[in-house]
């Protein structure tokens, strides 16, 4: 019996995948589709040409919003980085909320909608320098210099990774001589 068994299933199962046949009434072709289709109505996000004129017509949208005291935006290539300024006394709910008005302005622009808003007082103070960098002519060096204070602030120090000072060769020399005399 059960050497009749498997050859059964596998004649069952090649027959029923066999057994498929086209049917026209199945799927419709997208041809012949008659449904209503709706367009994208959120802004499409247009290629940046001018970043200067980009970011400084994005900080003037975040600094529209109430509640923001100032705003600072880098644009590299196609994307582009908003920091905001909030009063010191404001409570973290509220900067919550402010950062939201704020990236519901930016959504509402072209240049805008995929645009990053942080509220974190360091990184909009290393966007306005890095801003000032770009503006002054050095912008690969002025990225990379700030990229660096970030990743140093973020990157933890362990205190089993540190290495005690050793004095350099020459230092030791001296010290030797000034001892024999």
């Amino acid at each position: 019996m059960r050497k009749w068994l498997v050859p059964a299933m596998l004649l069952c199962l090649l027959a029923a995948g066999c057994n498929t046949v086209a049917r026209n009434e199945t799927s419709p072709s997208p041809q012949n589709d008659n449904r209503v289709r709706a367009q994208q109505s959120s802004p499409q996000k247009k290629t940046i040409g001018n970043p200067k004129q980009v970011a400084a017509h994005l900080e003037s949208l975040a600094r529209k919003v109430p509640g923001v005291k100032g705003a600072h935006c880098v644009v590299f290539q196609n994307t582009a980085v908003v920091g905001i300024d909030v009063a010191g006394n404001v409570d973290r709910s509220r900067v919550g909320t402010i950062k939201y008005a704020v990236a519901e302005a930016l959504r509402k622009d072209p240049y805008g909608i995929n645009a990053a808003v942080t509220a974190d007082i360091d990184l909009s103070h290393r966007l306005n320098e890095l801003g000032a960098d770009i503006r002054r002519g050095r912008p690969i060096a002025g990225f990379a210099e700030e990229m660096a204070d970030i990743v140093g602030r973020i990157v933890p120090q362990m205190p089993r990774d540190v290495q005690p000072m050793r004095p350099e060769p020459q230092t030791q020399a001296k010290q030797q001589l000034n001892q024999h005399l």
